[in-house]
């Protein structure tokens, strides 16, 4: 059955796979590259005086009362399958909206380390930005599991499982959505959301939901 439009929410369940998508939303003006990090810290295995600070990421902020913290019960990647939410959002706005969807998580508690956001199209400009300095400290980033981790939905297979993965369908070739996200549905430990055409989403998960 395909999946329908509904009110926005962002929350996770573990009984078994269903969508509740998001409401429509217009094509966004792409958000300016965020500022420095509060400080630079030397990346493992670069010496010498630490580099540039990266884009900014944004630190968990204190959970809110009410149902919106619900996301915060899954502490780690489980064996139930996730819950999968559609965002509807054109090419244009997808990023903008994965990133809404990101903050929401971080405002009700989710750790920043939960959370995998994988692009289609473009590169977040944190992922543009880490890549200038080597493969190896990009991906040693990945393993530290200490941040919100941007990746390219191409290399979602090298990715590990996090409990929440955002995909941004934000471009790109239409193969590499069809390819990625049955990936990253199984790399999401309780929840995935899907930021992107509806019908696109559909044609690919629609069926297994």
């Amino acid at each position: 059955m395909p999946l329908t439009p509904e009110e926005p929410q962002i929350h996770e369940s573990a009984q078994g796979p269903r969508v509740t998508p998001a409401a429509s939303r217009t094509a966004q003006t792409p958000r300016p590259v965020p500022g420095p990090r509060p400080a630079a810290v030397p990346r493992p295995g670069r010496p010498g005086p630490a580099r540039p600070a990266p884009p900014a990421q944004r630190a968990p902020q204190a959970a809110t009362p009410g149902p919106a913290s619900a996301a915060t019960t899954a502490p780690s990647v489980s064996a139930a399958v996730p819950q999968i939410q559609l965002i509807p959002a054109s090419a244009e706005g997808a990023l903008d909206a994965a990133e809404e969807a990101v903050d929401l998580l971080l405002d009700t508690g989710r750790a920043p380390g939960d959370i995998l956001v994988l692009t289609t199209g473009d590169p977040h400009p944190w992922a543009a930005h880490e890549l200038s300095f080597g493969e190896a400290a990009y991906w040693a980033q990945h393993d530290a599991r200490d941040d919100v981790f941007y990746a390219d939905a191409v290399q979602v297979k090298r990715a590990a499982g996090r409990p929440v993965v955002v995909f941004a369908a934000n471009g790109g070739p239409v193969e590499a959505t069809a390819t990625a996200l049955p990936v990253a549905l199984a790399r999401a430990g309780a929840l995935l959301i899907v930021c992107g055409d509806p019908q696109q989403i559909n044609s690919v998960l629609g069926a297994g939901v």
